[in-house]
């Protein structure tokens, strides 16, 4: 857990999110909280519960991104998913617990790639020394057709030196010095050599794929595979592909699996973030008759996860008590209100994230660490060309952004691919013929550009 005050965290989403200065304020306390509680006894420790966070604003004003550069920050397990993708217990669709059962998913990923990081440098060492022993020939596959098979050092068929038919020990081991040699100085690389390849048994699809079956199914395929035999093969490789593959069944080797699981699901319970979007959608229509599954229902079901329950998963049972649980709507038809007693009270920190101004989506162009212009410009300098965007021409896209934005479907920054994508469109398209040139785009090019857009009413053509 990093040790950020709630100042630095606002001040870290500042350089890629701009504005939104309450919704970064409530995360940020919300984060420091659990480091705080970190501190504490373990008898009051075990009684604070993060305060869950229910964001209120349009689509595209940075809702999700806040959450997500939040989990980044300090590298916490992060899920993002739809409300309205989950249905009531007893219909077919996805059950609510996948939420953690996902989250645990992507923690084992983190903390796996982790691991991986720090024993890359020792099993590339090792593969090393193996793929040397086996082109010395001290190291010899168990299945192989015989010696000459085993590798092929000089002509990529047979070696020339085959070390079974020489009578001088000394011989040998003056080759063998050669062949390291030449395979420190990076000459081998395209030579061929065979290795042998640990097959898992395969997986029969299909198996229970009912929802609530899911997890059996899952758990089933993975014992069946671990009693079936490993199947190994020999693959014939160049060296600098074999030189990959050894490289990762030394990693497997070195990690230490239960390890990995449990430093997992320490992760998921302690530091979870699970970001639940579109959350007025399941805000119940009161006086609507429908089939419609019941959106009430499935806040019901949700809430257990929110209030703190055990959830089993393949890793073993999992706490949600402390996962800091994120809540997003547009609530233009519903209002959160209308949410079900006992969620609203899970939810006790409400933050309501403003529209975009002009000066916001002049901002979101230039200033945030990934700005919409600096990826363009990297983009086309890829190619050679080089872009370069007047003050006005800026302005003139951020205004343009926000009248579309007023006049029809509001969508927040997500305008501005569109306004770019429109104004980039020919300069891509024949990016190839401008090489080692630098364009202005000014403002009499953007207006030439987007005044199409501006008069028409149907914007199908542009917005997908």
């Amino acid at each position: 857990m990093s040790d950020l005050t709630p100042q630095q965290i606002v001040a870290e989403l500042d350089r890629y999110i701009i504005g939104q200065h309450r919704a970064k304020k409530a995360v940020a306390v919300a984060l420091r909280n659990r480091q705080r509680r970190r501190s504490l006894s373990p008898e009051l420790r075990e009684e604070i519960r993060p305060k869950n966070i229910l964001m209120i604003g349009p689509t595209g004003v940075g809702k999700t991104e806040i959450a997500r550069r939040l989990a980044r920050l300090v590298n916490a397990p992060f899920i993002k998913v739809e409300a309205t993708k989950f249905t009531e217990v007893g219909y077919i669709g996805r059950d609510v617990e996948a939420i953690i059962k996902d989250l645990v998913e992507i923690a084992v990923r983190m903390v796996r790639e982790e691991k991986t990081a720090i024993v890359r440098k020792k099993a590339r060492e090792k593969a090393e020394q193996r793929l040397v022993r086996i082109l010395t020939g001290e190291e010899k596959p168990k299945k192989t057709a015989g010696p000459l098979e085993l590798f092929g050092v000089f002509t990529g068929e047979k070696p020339n030196i085959n070390y079974e038919d020489q009578d001088q020990e000394q011989n040998q081991e003056v080759k063998k010095e050669e062949i390291k040699e030449r395979y420190l100085r990076g000459e081998l690389e395209n030579e061929m050599v065979q290795v042998e390849v640990t097959e898992s048994a395969p997986v029969v699809p299909g198996i229970l794929g009912q929802s609530g079956l899911d997890e059996l199914g899952q758990g089933l395929q993975e014992f069946f595979s671990m009693m079936m035999p490993k199947k190994v093969s020999l693959r014939r490789l160049a060296v600098s592909e074999a030189r990959e593959l050894l490289t990762q069944q030394e990693i497997e080797r070195l990690l230490d699996w239960e390890e990995v699981q449990r430093e997992a699901v320490l992760k998921v319970e302690e530091a979870g973030i699970v970001f639940i979007d579109e959350i007025d959608k399941i805000v119940g229509s009161k006086g609507e008759n429908n089939l419609d599954v019941s959106r009430e229902g499935v806040q019901r079901d949700i809430l257990p996860i929110v209030e703190g329950t055990t959830v089993w998963t393949k890793y073993g049972p999992i706490k949600t008590d402390f996962i800091l649980f994120i809540a997003a709507g547009a609530f233009h038809v519903s209002k959160p209100s209308e949410l079900i007693p006992e969620f609203q009270g899970r939810f006790p920190i409400r933050v309501e994230l403003q529209s975009l101004s002009i000066d916001d989506f002049e901002r979101i162009l230039v200033e945030p660490e990934s700005a919409l212009l600096r990826q363009e410009k990297a983009l086309l300098e890829s190619e050679g060309l080089s872009l370069d965007f007047t003050s006005e021409a800026i302005r003139t896209m951020a205004e343009m952004a926000y009248q579309l934005n007023k006049d029809h479907e509001n969508i927040g920054a997500r305008r501005l691919y569109t306004i770019l994508e429109q104004v980039l469109e020919d300069i891509s398209f024949r990016a190839n013929e401008h090489k080692g040139k630098t364009i202005i785009v000014d403002q009499d090019f953007v207006k030439q550009r987007l005044e199409p857009i501006l008069k028409t009413t149907d914007l199908s053509r542009y917005i997908l």
